[in-house]
C-alpha cells in the first residue's frame, strides 16, 4: 500500500478532506474495540488456557491482528495530520510513514499466512486423520507461526522497499513483479486453500451436526475465513487491477486506500468476537465466561479422540466378528 495522501489531487473537491477525515475518526474507534478484543485473546491463549496445536495458531494471529490495528491506528494519525494538521509535511514524514508501511504490511500478510495455515491444518487432519495423528511433527505449529511471520516480513519488505510511491505510479518492471508475487500469494494460493479448507470443514460439521458434541473449533475457522475473504481479498484484487491503470483517478485511489484499511481493521477487530460468540454458552454465566468461550472454541483434542474412539470401537468389532466366525 502507497501513500497517497502526500500531495492534494486535483480531483478532489473543496470538501473531500472531510469525508476522508471522518472516515478515519471511524476506522480509528474501530481500532480501539479490536484492539481490545485481540489482546484479551492473546492473554488468555498465552496465559490462562492450556496450549494445543491450534491456540498455538490464534495466538499468534491475536498478535498479528493486534500489531496489525496498532499501526493502522498510527498510519492514520499520520494521514489525519496530512489532511488537517497545522504541519501536515513535517520533518522525517517520508521515513515515519515507510516505516510504519512496512509493520503494516508485515502484520497483514503474515496474519493471512496464519490463517490460512490453521484452516489447512484443520482440513488435512479432517482428510487424513490417520496420518495426521501419526506423523504430524510435535513442534509444528511453532514452525508454521515462525517460517510464516518471516515470510510476511520478506513480502512487507519487497513491496515497500522495492515497489515504492515512485516505481508504483511509474509501473516499473521490478514493481510490477512484486505486484504479480503479492497477487498470486493472496488471490493465487491462500484463497483457494482457505475455500477448499473451510468447503471441507463445512461438511464435516454437517456430518457431525446431530452428534453429541458441536465442532465448535471448524465453525470458528469457517467464519474467520469467510469474514476475511469477504472483508480484505476483493480489495487486494481491485489494488492489483489499479496498478494496472484500470482504476486512474486519484480520488478513486485514495478512497480505494481508505476503504482498504477500514475492511482490514474490520476483519482484525471481528476475529476476537467471533472465538467469544461461538464458544459461548448462552445459558450459563459465570465469572470466567470469556476463559470458558474460549476453552470450548478451542477445544479440539474432544473431536480427534471421539473419531479415533470410534474407529478403534469399529475396528475391534470387526475383529470380534472375524475371531467367532473362526
Amino acid at each position: 500500500m502507497n501513500d497517497t495522501l502526500d500531495e492534494p489531487p486535483s480531483s478532489y473537491n473543496e470538501y473531500s478532506y472531510i469525508h476522508f477525515t471522518i472516515v478515519a475518526a471511524v476506522a480509528l474507534c474501530l481500532c480501539i474495540v479490536g484492539l481490545v478484543g485481540n489482546v484479551i485473546v492473546f492473554w488468555y491463549l498465552r496465559f490462562k488456557i492450556q496450549r494445543n496445536k491450534y491456540t498455538v495458531y490464534i495466538m499468534n494471529l491475536s498478535a498479528a491482528d493486534a500489531l496489525f490495528i496498532i499501526f493502522t491506528m498510527l498510519l492514520l494519525m499520520v494521514n489525519i495530520n496530512t489532511l488537517v494538521g497545522t504541519d501536515p509535511d513535517f520533518i522525517g514524514k517520508e521515513n515515519l510513514y515507510l516505516s510504519i508501511e512496512i509493520f503494516f504490511d508485515t502484520m497483514q500478510y503474515s496474519g493471512m499466512f496464519i490463517l490460512t495455515a490453521i484452516s489447512m491444518e484443520r482440513c488435512s487432519a479432517v482428510l487424513f486423520p490417520f496420518w495426521y495423528q501419526s506423523h504430524r511433527p510435535r513442534n509444528l505449529s511453532t514452525i508454521m507461526c515462525t517460517a510464516l511471520w518471516i515470510l510476511g516480513c520478506l513480502e512487507s519488505l519487497l513491496e515497500n522497499l522495492v515497489c515504492t510511491t515512485e516505481a508504483f505510479m511509474a509501473k516499473t518492471i521490478a514493481c510490477s513483479a512484486v505486484q504479480i508475487i503479492v497477487f498470486v500469494l493472496a488471490i493465487g494460493i491462500c484463497l483457494p486453500i482457505m475455500v477448499i479448507s473451510s468447503f471441507t470443514l463445512l461438511a464435516k460439521v454437517k456430518r457431525t451436526f446431530t452428534q453429541r458434541y458441536t465442532p465448535k473449533l471448524y465453525i470458528v475457522i469457517i467464519i474467520a475465513v469467510f469474514v476475511f475473504i469477504l472483508s480484505v481479498l476483493p480489495f487486494t484484487f481491485v489494488w492489483f487491477l489499479m496498478f494496472f491503470r484500470l482504476l486512474q483517478t486519484d480520488l478513486t485511489t485514495t478512497s480505494l486506500f481508505y476503504a482498504t484499511v477500514f475492511s482490514t481493521v474490520l476483519n482484525c477487530t471481528a476475529n476476537p468476537y467471533i472465538y467469544f460468540i461461538v464458544g459461548e454458552k448462552w445459558k450459563q454465566k459465570s465469572p470466567h465466561s470469556i476463559q470458558e468461550a474460549l476453552q470450548r472454541a478451542f477445544r479440539e483434542e474432544d473431536y480427534e479422540n471421539n473419531d479415533s474412539q470410534s474407529n478403534k470401537t469399529t475396528n475391534t468389532s470387526s475383529q470380534t466378528n472375524l475371531t467367532a466366525a473362526f
